[in-house]
Formats: C-alpha cells, structure tokens, sequence
C-alpha cells in the first residue's frame, strides 16, 4: 500500500513536498513552459488550504545543461498561481533554507534551491544510504513528513527523492497517486489495448513493444516516426540512403535486428505504416511503401494519409490507447500531419493515455486535448509502462 495525502494529518504539520518542475527556459533564464509546475498546483493548494507548512524541493536540469540554473523564478510562478504566499530561498539544506522553514506559518510555503546545486543529489543510492547524505540528514530535523510529488523523476534513486521515507513518514501527492492509478494498472486497462509507438528515442520505444507484446498487454502495436522507419527496414523495405543513413549515424542500427526477432515473433500484432511524406521542391510529398525507396536525399519524415487513415480506424475500435512519441517532424508544420492525425484519432477512444515527454509535448505545441490522462512524465512513465519498478515509488510502499 502506498500512503496518500488521504492518510495525512496536515494542520499545523511541517511538510518537506519533492516536485518535478524543471521546465524548458528562454535565453533570458524565464520559464518557457510552466506545465509541470501547474502539475502540482493541486497537491500544494490542498496541503496548504489544510493549514500545512510546506518546503519544496525540486530541480531545473543537469550539471552543465543548459538549462541548469536556479528556482526563483520557479517560486514567482507558484506564488502567482498558488492563493497562498511561496517565498524562494537561494539554499537547499544550509542553516539558510533550515531558518527558512522554521519560519513558516500555517498556509505558507517556500521553495527551497535546485536540489542538483547539491553534487549527491546528482548520484543515485540505495534508499537507506540516501537517507544518510548531507541534503536529508540537515533536512529531516525540521520536517514532520514527506510528500513525493515527483512522478516524473521517480525513475531515479537520488536523496530528495528516496532518502527522505527512510527517516520521516512519507506518501504520495496527487500526481503520483494519479500516475500510479493510471500507469501502474494497464493490465485491467479496457480491451483490446493498442499502443502507437514512434518518435525519434528508437531503442526506448522498442523496448515499449517489445514489453507489451510479450506480457501480452498489447493487441496491437502501431509503428510511427524513426521507429516505424527501423521496423520497414527490418521487414525489407527500401527505405532510401537518407533514412537509413539517418539511423546509422544515430546508433540505432542494431535496433533493426531488434525489430525483426519481433516482426517474427509478433508480426500479426505489429502493424507497420503504408505510406510516407518526404520533403520534395519544399513541399510535403507522400509515398506509398510500394514505391519506395525514394530519392537518395529524401529521407521519410512523416507517415502518409493512408496510413493516418488506417491508423485511425483501428484506434476508434479501441478499448484504450497508449500513445508514445510523435509520428514525424511535428516542429515542421508540413510534418506534423500525422502525429495531428494519430492523436486526434486516440481522443475518439473509450481510454486514451499520453506516455509524456516528447509526446505530451507535441500535444501542448498542436493544441491537442481530451485525452484519458497525460502523463507528466516521460522516463519514468516508460519504465512503468514497461513493468519496471521506480525506485521513489517502492520507497514509498508500506
């Protein structure tokens, strides 16, 4: 079992909450994207509105990432959206962001530091070694309980993430309740399950297929995007030297050999794309599989209409399905097509799921809506979608 903000006594309760709000940035260090944080608007509402005293902890990026920096403006977007006071404070365990959380009052929160400014938060540990690093140890003195928030870094075993259930009674907010729900439950998803697999991440959204197809949670799989080109060239098509080159030089060359022991195996179950869009005079252009392979510097960016068509005829017959990357270039509006075409068709059926990352955010950029659920997270939504264990998630089970 794993404990909720139902099984919490909040009023009066000091709360340290991990999020996962690290988010696209401007060249100006502005936040270009604030969904993640209007994620766990929700979580933080209720366990301040229920008189709690909340310090966040949360991460923006990775060691020498562009995109690593600090959480303040992080906390003025909060404050803004949250209708009680989120102050930001520049430590993240230092006597600082302690005083900091010793001074709040009911209803008030503070976001402390990016917790990876801390170079243990970067490594990962087992829970109980976690529990003893520097972030937890200073930390769990002011802290009555733990909240993990963080659906989308619960793929990781870093300290704010595992270390703090192993000293403070911890549960799960609502976003990773609702994951957890969500994901963690596939197997009594309604029937038949199709999974729409594609995106440029090859060897991850193979091992979806091949995940599903032998624990026998999928019905069919539908191929997409650079991983529906590998799986054409494991069935012998001639996809032409520009794609083929494409896969080379991105290292998934093996993952052809990959897709076809499953084509072999599973070859009834996988169903590959009929046509493709190539750019041609500057212009979207569509090729049947048949007639392949196209011109040497025409590599398929896109799946073609026809494929679209019967793509979305077998999603509306669907009990539910799990989409998993975009179908083509859909920053390039031509390219977009079929990723438009796939993911208004998923809408259509009973239960819809968005597997995150590069999938949740092709549908924020097209303006796609009324889906089942969206998950906030990408890798870790992978894993569990995969039967893989999350480590921040068995922390957290009593």
């Amino acid at each position: 079992m794993i404990p909720t903000l139902d099984d919490l006594s909040v009023d009066g309760t000091t709360i340290g909450v991990r999020v996962d709000v690290n988010s696209p940035l401007a060249d100006d260090g502005s936040l270009a994207d604030d969904a993640r944080i209007l994620a766990h608007v929700d979580t933080l509402s209720e366990l301040l509105s229920r008189g709690g005293r909340v310090a966040i902890l949360a991460h923006q990026g990775r060691p020498g990432g562009s995109s690593f920096s600090g959480l303040s403006p992080h906390a003025d977007r909060l404050d803004e959206l949250l209708d009680f006071p989120v102050s930001y404070c520049d430590g993240n365990f230092s006597k600082e962001a302690r005083d900091a959380i010793g001074a709040l009052e009911n209803g008030e929160a503070v976001l402390l530091e990016n917790t990876r400014f801390y170079s243990e938060e970067y490594m990962e540990f087992d829970p109980e070694v976690a529990g003893q690093t520097a972030l937890v140890d200073r930390l769990v003195p002011v802290l009555d309980a733990y909240v993990n928030d963080a659906f989308a870094a619960a793929h990781r075993s870093q300290p704010s993430l595992v270390g703090f259930p192993t000293r403070l009674p911890a549960y799960a907010g609502r976003v990773m309740e609702r994951e957890i729900d969500v994901l963690g439950d596939i197997e009594s998803a309604p029937t038949p399950r199709v999974y729409a697999v594609g995106g440029a991440k090859v060897n991850d959204s193979i091992d979806v297929a091949e995940s599903v197809l032998e624990r026998g949670l999928a019905d069919t799989v539908l191929t997409t995007g650079v991983v529906g080109n590998v799986f054409l060239i494991a069935k012998g098509v001639e996809l032409g030297k520009a794609s083929s080159e494409f896969i080379l030089d991105e290292g998934y060359w093996d993952e052809v050999d990959r897709a076809g022991r499953l084509l072999d195996a599973y070859g009834d179950k996988i169903i590959l794309p009929r046509d493709v869009a190539v750019e041609r005079n500057g212009e979207r252009a569509e090729i049947p599989i048949a007639d392949l392979p196209a011109a040497p510097d025409e590599p398929a960016l896109d799946i073609g209409s026809r494929t679209v068509d019967l793509y979305g005829d077998i999603m509306a017959n669907a009990g539910t399905v799990i989409l998993n990357g975009p179908a083509g270039v859909f920053e390039m509006e031509q390219f977009a097509v079929g990723t438009k075409g796939l993911y208004n068709a998923a809408t259509k059926a009973k239960n819809s799921i968005v597997g995150g990352g590069d999938t949740a955010a092709a549908l924020r950029r097209l303006g796609i809506e009324g889906f089942t659920h969206v998950s906030t997270g990408g890798g870790a939504a992978l894993k569990m979608l995969t039967g893989e264990s999350l480590p921040a998630i068995e922390v957290l089970r009593t």
